[in-house]
């Protein structure tokens, strides 16, 4: 009987054992696909607090969450930028003058209708989306430095109007020039390290560019 009885007892856990190493691979993918999913809401919920959006999320290369948009832009960094231009024109003698200083804010960030997409792999998690640009400027101050008439060569409104409408178009190439957009980039980096951490790298793939990895 004893022995009948430990007979059974080695039958039955030499049956666990096996049956649990037969399991095992599935029941380590199952976990794995857990964490990959859990990583994935983790990086949607990040995006929804920075942008106000849920981005495309694809797990293994299958697709977990559809994006929605409610914004088209995401704005990341803004800065205020100062302008002058001069107009200084003579005729027959007479000159005209006008000069004006203008004060706006650069908004830089990304164009998400150019899409925006998570791919969270075991090895990697890859955000795609478009390189960072300027967005707009606004304008927030405007000083008239001279308004100078010549006594034949008068000042016009078109000519207040051509003045007026180069200040924005410089804001923007001077935004652009200190590296505005670069910054941008950089801080969406920052944000997201800030608010999701990973035990695989997370990568920003930029369209057309090299990657860029974040530690």
């Amino acid at each position: 009987m004893a022995l009948t009885v430990v007979v059974l007892i080695i039958a039955i856990t030499t049956v666990v054992i096996f049956l649990r190493l037969e399991s095992w691979p599935a029941r380590t993918a199952r976990q794995s696909t857990a964490e990959l999913e859990k990583l994935g809401k983790n990086l949607g919920a990040a995006f929804i607090d920075i942008a106000h959006l849920q981005p495309r999320i694809t797990i293994n290369n299958h697709v977990y969450m559809e994006q929605t948009a409610p914004v088209s832009e995401l704005i990341v960094l803004s800065r205020q930028i100062e302008v002058e231009h001069e107009l200084l024109h003579t005729w027959v003698g007479s000159s005209k003058r006008v000069k004006l200083h203008g004060s706006f804010i650069a908004k830089a960030g990304f164009d998400l209708q150019q899409g925006l997409s998570i791919n969270v792999r075991p090895e990697q998690i890859v955000v795609q989306l478009p390189h960072a640009q300027i967005l707009g400027v606004e304008q927030q101050q405007l000083e008239v430095l001279a308004f100078e008439n010549g006594l034949w060569n008068r000042i016009s409104g078109q000519d207040v109007q051509s003045e007026l409408s180069v200040l924005p178009q410089l804001a923007w190439e001077k935004a652009a020039e200190t590296g505005l957009p670069g910054e941008a980039e950089q801080t969406l980096q920052r944000q997201l390290e800030e608010r999701v951490h990973t035990p695989q790298p997370l990568r920003l793939v930029f369209k057309d560019s090299p990657e860029k990895k974040t530690q």
